[in-house]
């Protein structure tokens, strides 16, 4: 069978979107145990997040481990940890999803990452519930479901707390911080006026052009408060949007993976994910005003090649680094060295 173009296009981004869980497991996918000596193309990681932490000279990358992986049935986080960035140790779970909440344990546990904040290390993980469907009056009817309302569930991103990077992450309040009207994820930690935000993803699922949005967090970060307010749409990039233009019922754009960056020269920028032809990509957006609320306008895609999902660090000698996954689906953390430009960002070369 020959597919157009753009309809195949399309049925990527679905299955994609659709199998995320099964793209962070192994197909033959084991208990976990933890090995020395790995180096990142030994091991599975979806979504990878790293923390440098100078304390113990010590760099975690913290990744999801599916329900199937774990030895309860539950999803959650497990941490690889490694002293120069090339020879890993682990996996060792810090966090599994645990009753009492809003999410089901066996649902999910997508996209963590590990902030340092007052002293403490807090965890922002996106969690599920598939049967609790969201109370929508007039649920939006997706292209890809063929005209009915698309299956809208509980998804959003919740914040744990530990002591320490290996964790165990405990609860830290009782919601997820994005609104629980949305299907949120991927939210991210960003302080600006040492006011404390989380950005998120507005799952396109559910709006169709998915968009980037924040939301104050208290100061404990126990929960948000206030109104999310909007940042940009997927359909704002413009090397994104044209593509679409060929047909109208593939008129849905992908926003994932928030990240926030200041250059040196303090301006700000966002590492953001989307597909294009049908593959996952790095984007970058940048901040007019310097400040969070925008206006935010797109730079030129960042790294193709099926790569998404981002972050930067700084490495123990201040190297900058950008840590993302490739390919999508079986996918490895792959490194990069990069250059801070002083208004944005750019790819030295792949690290190896």
């Amino acid at each position: 069978m020959f597919w157009k173009p753009a309809f195949a296009s399309l049925l990527l981004i679905l299955l994609a979107a659709l199998n995320i869980q099964a793209a962070q497991v192994p197909a033959a996918s084991t208990k976990i145990g933890a090995r020395s000596n790995l180096a990142l193309s030994d091991f599975y990681a979806h979504d990878p997040f790293i923390l440098a932490d100078k304390a113990n000279k010590t760099y975690y990358l913290y990744t999801a481990m599916g329900a199937r992986q774990s030895t309860t049935g539950r999803a959650g986080v497990v941490v690889y940890k490694s002293a120069d960035l090339k020879s890993w140790e682990g996996p060792h779970v810090v966090f599994t999803v645990p009753d009492g909440i809003w999410a089901n344990p066996a649902d999910g546990a997508w996209a963590p990452e590990v902030h340092r904040y007052r002293g403490k290390f807090y965890l922002f993980v996106t969690l599920h519930n598939n049967a609790k469907l969201l109370d929508e009056p007039t649920p939006v009817t997706h292209p890809i479901y063929q005209g009915k309302p698309a299956p809208h569930h509980l998804r959003g991103t919740q914040i744990f707390i530990a002591d320490s990077p290996d964790g165990p992450f405990q609860t830290l309040g009782s919601a997820s911080a994005t609104p629980p009207e949305f299907m949120a994820l991927d939210g991210t930690f960003y302080v600006e006026d040492g006011v404390p935000y989380m950005i998120y993803a507005h799952e396109w699922i559910q709006t169709l052009d998915g968009t980037m949005e924040a939301i104050r967090l208290k100061p404990d970060l126990t929960g948000s408060v206030g109104r999310a307010f909007y940042l940009f749409k997927g359909s704002d990039a413009p090397w994104l949007s044209e593509q679409q233009e060929a047909s109208a019922k593939a008129r849905t754009y992908v926003t994932d993976g928030p990240f926030l960056y200041r250059t040196r020269n303090h301006k700000l920028v966002m590492l953001w994910s989307s597909y294009r032809n049908g593959l996952y990509m790095e984007a970058l957006a940048y901040s007019v005003s310097g400040k969070l609320k925008g206006p935010w306008r797109q730079s030129a895609p960042l790294v193709g090649n099926d790569s998404g999902h981002g972050m930067l660090f700084h490495t123990f000698d201040n190297k900058l680094m950008l840590v993302l996954h490739q390919p999508f689906r079986e996918a490895h953390a792959k490194l990069f060295e990069m250059r801070d430009t002083g208004d944005s960002i750019a790819v030295e070369r792949e690290w190896k």
